[in-house]
């Protein structure tokens, strides 16, 4: 997992660029990737990129993003950049967190 792209139908709507930085493969940096890939389907879908980084195998790119701990999500655009560290299991937090509008169910 050193440097994944998931942009889903890339186009002039993907306004979100996310970046995940994780430490191997371990289960909160798994957790961290799914619920990421849900809420982004699920609030954001054809608006976004996500690149995962793998801070195992390229540690020097910790420094450009100032990444402390792990996994830690950076919202590198729209500006400005936003941070949140954990395994993104608090979707509201997360939401809160980039500032995106949550989509509403109409049940």
């Amino acid at each position: 997992m050193t440097l994944k792209l998931i942009d889903p139908e890339p186009g002039p709507d993907s306004k979100f660029e996310l970046r995940l930085y994780v430490a191997g493969q371990t289960a909160k940096s798994l957790t961290a990737l799914a619920n990421l890939q849900r809420i982004c389907e699920t609030h954001l879908a054809g608006q976004y990129r996500i690149e995962v980084i793998d801070l195992t195998k390229t540690p020097q790119l910790a420094a450009g993003d100032q990444i402390f701990a792990v996994p830690t999500l950076v919202r590198r655009l729209p500006e400005p950049i936003k941070k949140i560290i954990g395994d993104l299991s608090n979707e509201e937090r997360v939401l809160v967190g980039l500032n995106i509008e949550p989509v509403r169910s109409s049940r």
